[in-house]
């Protein structure tokens, strides 16, 4: 009889708290969470943008200390992976400094890289890697010269790319706010399952007491 007491008494006390109430809590802090977690992300949004204003700039010290001040957020910050963004400015000006090296009329062929280049510049407005395939194809349709230094050499597309993976949680006000919500929908599950095994329990094992 007493243990018939005590599963009321615990049936109670679970009541107190309203399962709604607790689903109303857990959409509140939804919320904010997420409000944090876009802030988040438009943190990284406008330190990446300062990345590629620095790039068009072309200024090389400030361009390192925006990328670097990027990859110290997205390391502190949850919901910030950057994706893969390239420099391209950057990577336009040493491609060119790359073929005006090379330009010279003492080719057999003629001057192979304005010839690359006026094939291809008009059908790509900006250096990218479609324009070095068009360039590197076009060159390929002439013979090197003996001369190394006649022969171009473009840059790796893969020295400008740059990509910042975020941590799957971070100690800030998204993260804890996280931490919150999940602790609350644990809560409610609990609860939940803790009724109706209660339940259970007084309605078939005490229901001879």
């Amino acid at each position: 009889m007493a243990d018939k007491r005590r599963v009321k008494k615990s049936i109670r006390q679970l009541r107190r708290v309203k399962t709604w109430q607790l689903l109303i809590l857990l959409l509140l802090v939804g919320f904010i969470g997420a409000t944090f977690l876009r802030l988040n992300n438009i943190g990284m949004v406008q330190r990446r943008d300062a990345v590629l204003a620095a790039d068009k700039v072309g200024d090389g010290a400030a361009i390192e200390s925006r990328l670097y001040d990027l990859q110290r957020y997205v390391a502190a910050h949850m919901n910030t992976e950057t994706g893969p963004f390239y420099l391209e400015q950057q990577y336009r000006r040493d491609a060119q400094k790359a073929v005006d090296a090379a330009s010279n009329d003492d080719n057999p062929n003629g001057n192979i890289n304005v010839k690359a280049e006026a094939v291809c510049k008009p059908q790509y407005t900006v250096w990218s890697p479609a324009y070095v395939q068009c360039f590197t194809d076009e060159l390929a349709k002439f013979p090197p010269s003996p001369d190394p230094a006649q022969n171009v050499n473009l840059p790796s597309t893969n020295l400008y790319r740059h990509e910042f993976t975020d941590p799957l949680w971070s100690p800030d006000f998204a993260g804890w706010s996280v931490v919150v919500g999940v602790v609350i929908l644990l809560m409610i599950i609990t609860r939940l399952v803790s009724l109706g095994v209660l339940r259970l329990l007084l309605k078939h094992h005490y229901r001879g007491i």
